[in-house]
Parts: C-alpha cells; sequence; structure tokens
C-alpha cells in the first residue's frame, strides 16, 4: 500500500495521480482547489475529455439515480470552476446549473469504471470532498505518461489496491507510545497511543483502572470518535463533549475499563468537511442530508481498528456505552462480544436538538430518554 499512501498525499497537496487499471490508465485530482484549472490540465496532460465522478449519495442530491457507488460525468474542455461546484458539492445545483442544465447532467452520466471508482476511495481516504476529476489517458499520450511515471514526477497507482484503501490494514495496527495521566474524573489512567500503518491517523486507548480484574466479566467500553469543536471547545451544537467526560466518570465509577479515542472526526469526513456540513445545516438541512450533499453516506465511520485496540489490549467481552446500533454490530462482527449495552447521553439543548433528532429518527439512535426528559 506504499504508493496509494503516497499518493493521498499528492492528492492532498492539489497533484494528480495515474490509476492503472491493467492497460485502462486514468489520471485523477481532486476537486478541491483550482478545479477549473485542474480539469484542464487533466485534459492536456491525458488526450483526453475530462470527467466528474460523483458518489452515490451526492446522486441522490442530484436527483439522479446511480444503480452502483458512482457514476462519471464527461464535461466540456473549458468547464467553469463555478460549474464544477454545482456539480460536486453546492447545496442547491439546480439554482447554478439551471433545471434543463441539471437534466442534461443527468442524462449524460456514464458508469464509473474500476479506475473512477478507486479515484473515490482515494479522496474519502485523503478527508477531501468525495468527488473526482478524471481523465482516461489517449493512446497518443501514453508514452510521455509512461515517461513521467518512470521518472518519478508522476505517481502511479494500481486501481485493485487503491480501492481497498478504506478498508485499513487489519491486525496491523502499530502500539507506539503510552503514558500515565492522571484525570479530573479518573486519577489512574493509561493513554496508550496506537498508528494506522499508512501513518495517517493516530487513536488513542485511555485505559482507566485495570480492566484485567474484569477478565471473566464484561470490560467496560466506550468508542469516542474525535469531536474538536464538541471534545475541545464545548460546542453546544452536538452532545459529544458531555459525552465524552461523562463516559469517563462512568468507567471510574464501574470500577475500570476502558476508552478508545477514534480519529474519526465528523462521523468519520473529516474537520474539513465537517465544517460544511455545518454550513449547509445552517441553511436549513440535517445533519444526515448535509452528509449527503457533499456525497457521504449517513455515517462513514469503520470500526476495524477498534477492533485491533481491543485485541491488543486483550480485551474480547464487554460492556459497551453507547447509544448508536452500528457501534455494536460492527464489535460484534470484529469476534468482541457485546455482553451489555449501557446508555451514555449528553444534554439536549436548543443548538443541538435538531442534530440529535435526526440521529434518532433517521439513523437510529437509541436516544428516547434523552427527549423524555426535555419534555
Amino acid at each position: 500500500m506504499h504508493q496509494v499512501e503516497r499518493a493521498i498525499f499528492d492528492l492532498r497537496r492539489g497533484l494528480p495521480v495515474l490509476v492503472a487499471d491493467g492497460d485502462d490508465w486514468v489520471l485523477v485530482q481532486a476537486v478541491e482547489g483550482d478545479a477549473e484549472a485542474a480539469a484542464a490540465r487533466l485534459g492536456e496532460l491525458s488526450g483526453g475529455a475530462p470527467a466528474l465522478v460523483l458518489s452515490r449519495h451526492r446522486l441522490a442530491a442530484l436527483g439522479a439515480e446511480a444503480p452502483e457507488e458512482a457514476a462519471r460525468l464527461p464535461l466540456p474542455e473549458d468547464v467553469a470552476a463555478s460549474r464544477l461546484a454545482a456539480l460536486a458539492y453546492a447545496a442547491s445545483p439546480a439554482a447554478q446549473l439551471g433545471r434543463a442544465g441539471l437534466a442534461t447532467c443527468r442524462a449524460a452520466l456514464e458508469a464509473a469504471g474500476p479506475g473512477d471508482l478507486a479515484a473515490l476511495a482515494l479522496m474519502r481516504r485523503a478527508l477531501l470532498i468525495p468527488a473526482a476529476l478524471v481523465a482516461r489517458v489517449a493512446a497518443t499520450r501514453r508514452e510521455a505518461i509512461a515517461a513521467a511515471r518512470a521518472d518519478g514526477s508522476l505517481l502511479a497507482v494500481e486501481a485493485a489496491q487503491a480501492a481497498r484503501c478504506l478498508e485499513g490494514t487489519p491486525g496491523m495496527l502499530l502500539r507506539v507510545s503510552e503514558a500515565r495521566i492522571p484525570l479530573v474524573d479518573a486519577d489512574d489512567c493509561r493513554f496508550i497511543l496506537f498508528r494506522e500503518p499508512d501513518g495517517l491517523r493516530e487513536h488513542v486507548a485511555v485505559v482507566i483502572g485495570d480492566p484485567s480484574l474484569a477478565a471473566s466479566a464484561a470490560v467496560p467500553l466506550r468508542l469516542h470518535s474525535a469531536c474538536l469543536t464538541g471534545d475541545l471547545f464545548g460546542s453546544l451544537r452536538c452532545d459529544c463533549g458531555e459525552q465524552l467526560r461523562n463516559a469517563v466518570a462512568e468507567i471510574e465509577a464501574l470500577g475500570g475499563g476502558v476508552l478508545l479515542y477514534l480519529a474519526q472526526e465528523g462521523r468519520g469526513i473529516g474537520l474539513a468537511n465537517k465544517l460544511r456540513a455545518y454550513t449547509l445545516q445552517d441553511a436549513g438541512l440535517d445533519t444526515l442530508d448535509a452528509d449527503q450533499v457533499l456525497g457521504f453516506g449517513e455515517d462513514e465511520r469503520r470500526y476495524g481498528v477498534a477492533v485491533d485496540m481491543l485485541d491488543a489490549l486483550g480485551i474480547r467481552r464487554v460492556q459497551l456505552m453507547t447509544n448508536n446500533p452500528l457501534k455494536m454490530a460492527a464489535l460484534a462482527r470484529g469476534g468482541i462480544e457485546v455482553v451489555e449495552r449501557q446508555a451514555l447521553y449528553g444534554s439536549l439543548n436548543d443548538h443541538n436538538h435538531r442534530y440529535l433528532s435526526a440521529k434518532a429518527e433517521r439513523a437510529g439512535h437509541l436516544l428516547d430518554e434523552v427527549f423524555r426528559t426535555r419534555r
């Protein structure tokens, strides 16, 4: 996966990469940044027409149905940046493209190939907008592209490898360092840092007390996805910070356990996209619809890394503190026995009411008690 890791960094820097599926070569670049210039550059480098690859979630926001995970939309060589933004992530594409223009785009959609799907996977792993500028390399340009690939000026990755980048590397999580860090609500704590093999993300296991004392019982466990705005700054738009502190206090009260602090900001879409989603929410969308407009599903998180962390800590049976059934199912798939679920709440306020309502009514989170206490 070494080339895939380098490709992710190049895409985040605004550089094109080559995705190869046998003889099918596709140049790929992120939509973020100067998309208009990027599209023109891809067309020139490839000798082919540029296209925009969109996820099925974004296609739904555009009013188009995609039978597969994505589709590609051919673009004119002189496509304007405003048109690209309208297609890729604008909240009201019809307002910018017109109803007729949007209908024309929907009619022009083509099936996405392996290189296109790999491009979207790379964007997601890079925490960029999940839309990709692509251009298939024409026969007349293959020699020049091969030369750029050979001299290192253009990075190439295999489509099959790139498509698997979201799966992570099970069993290869690195335990890097640890230290004792007493907390306000739990004096006896160890922080153990784990790093994913590609170096992109780091996760922390907060071991409270001695979980080995519960070897035959279920270890109290909280899976907590990082939330900079809520955990650190006390944002009122969510209940994350309160849940984090309540989990530490509750684990301490139970005699010890583990809190896994996972680098999955914004339900896995990253901080930049989370802030974009907040802006869309301010315009009237709920949290799930805002993510869909940006091209994401309702929850992009994956919990394989949590299973690996628990394996490293020797924990196989847990009492899980969560309101999210998806977490219970993910641990069970990873071979972790969830003996019991314990609810964990924050406070309901005027700022997070709509957010929590969407999670309860549309995402199946178990929050009845939160709303019952408010009434």
